[in-house]
């Protein structure tokens, strides 16, 4: 688990900045590779940032494991379709590439209710994304359901979503009746526990959002 080489999609992301942290942090990692659409403000001796159409990947560089945390919503999209070409089309794609590229494990930002059989067409995208990501070749999966994400979206230029607002002032008020899969979680919990769970997974592992809450939380 020693100078492994790590790819990540979506570092620029609520999650996946710090995934992105806890990688160039941990001295386990030797190489993270970035892919986005747009160059990435951090720099870090660890660090190499591609800019890429995720339509058409070039050859990614060997790696150990991925972490794909690209994700968008369907108004910021603008259309199911558009959504759909980034929370599953663009994931699969890096996933595919990696694997080609060596990866043996794949860390996934999946979401609460993620299903394939979901009436519920966002849950339904994240459920055909693991099912898709299952028939992979990787020694390891692990996909994190999280509840609404905590986080601040301000710092990194993105627009605030009511729910994750709403939610969290419900939570504040009555956090002791809501279940604890269904309480909104940091987004640094959700990352602490995929660059915890990714390095040694064998087969599939499915955390669920209780899961991955702070010890009394």
């Amino acid at each position: 688990m020693t100078n492994r080489i790590v790819i990540i999609a979506g570092a620029t992301g609520l999650v996946g900045g710090r995934i992105l942290a806890g990688l160039l942090a941990d001295p386990g990692v030797a190489a993270v590779h970035s892919l986005g659409r747009k160059a990435l403000a951090v720099q870090h001796p660890k660090l190499t940032a591609h800019v890429v159409d995720f339509a058409a990947l070039p050859a990614l560089p060997a790696a150990d494991e991925v972490y794909l945390a690209l994700g968008t919503t369907i108004k910021i999209a603008g259309s199911q379709a558009a959504f759909r070409a980034v929370d599953f089309d663009a994931n699969l794609a890096v996933a595919k590439a990696a694997l080609a590229a060596g990866a043996k494990r794949v860390g996934l930002v999946s979401a609460m209710g993620a299903d394939s059989r979901s009436s519920v067409f966002y849950s339904r995208v994240k459920g055909e994304l693991e099912d898709a990501l299952a028939q992979l070749p990787f020694e390891g999966l692990v996909f994190a359901r999280p509840s609404m994400l905590v986080g601040d979206r301000d710092a990194l230029g993105q627009p605030s979503r009511r729910g994750e607002i709403w939610a969290t002032k419900v939570s504040e008020v009555l956090g002791f009746l809501i279940p604890t899969n269904y309480k909104p979680i940091a987004a640094d919990a959700v990352a602490k526990a995929l660059l915890t769970e990714v390095p040694r997974a064998q087969g599939r592992n499915v955390l669920l959002s209780g899961a991955m809450q702070p010890t009394g939380q």
